[in-house]
């Protein structure tokens, strides 16, 4: 397979369009999530973010990279409003809905509307969870952070409700997340489903992993 190489001065040089999509693709697969917010005024929003990250399980927490707030960021603002959010895993069954919620629509539209996707209120929780969605958990949000080298916010939340098929819950407290039909997002608009080539055994210096069964 024959290589390419891109200098430094290449990518900045790119047309920002190309170059957006070049650097999305560049990081590999990605989670795929919706996530779910809702204003005072009860008016909910629903938009699709690729950069959903574990942060730490003793407080359990979760993060994402909200864009810089130049300019309306309705999920970002539900949330500081509230202090609360779901985030629902996309599944083949709705990818198109969720990547359709991407669209800039106004702040008095809501995304579950537009979409044709359904809101699902759990127990008390203020923000709306996604009915179709298999996997999913609330939030509370905890803290914020800008990355003054691009303006991108590393919003927090610590998990306080979960919610999955009992079928998905591994022996060992792990996720079956293939077999809840979870997708991942390469660039920014490829979907793919997955395929599991091993689950293996805790690495310690001195043992060879085995594939676990």
């Amino acid at each position: 397979m024959s290589t390419i190489h891109f200098s430094e001065d290449n990518i900045l040089t790119m047309e920002t369009r190309k170059r957006a999509a070049f650097m999305n693709s560049l990081s590999g697969f990605k989670s795929a999530s919706l996530i779910g917010t809702i204003d005072n005024d009860n008016n909910t929003n629903l938009a699709i973010f690729s950069s959903v990250i574990h942060l730490g399980s003793n407080p359990a927490l979760v993060g994402f990279i909200n864009r810089p707030d130049s300019v309306d960021r309705h999920t970002f603002e539900n949330i500081l409003a509230t202090n609360c959010f779901t985030i629902n895993h996309i599944n083949k069954s709705i990818y198109k809905q969720a990547h359709q919620t991407s669209a800039r629509y106004p702040k008095d539209v809501s995304e579950f509307d537009a979409t044709g996707l359904t809101t699902e209120y759990i127990k008390d929780f203020k923000a709306p969870f996604v009915k179709e969605s298999h996997i999913k958990y609330g939030l509370e949000f905890i803290e914020k952070h800008e990355l003054k080298i691009n303006g991108t916010i590393l919003v927090i939340g610590k998990v306080i409700e979960v919610i999955l098929p009992e079928s998905c819950l591994l022996s060992d407290g792990a996720i079956d997340i293939e077999m809840a039909e979870t997708i991942a997002i390469s660039g920014l608009d490829s979907y793919h489903t997955t395929e599991k080539i091993a689950k293996l055994s805790y690495a310690k210096p001195d043992i060879t992993s085995i594939e676990i069964k």
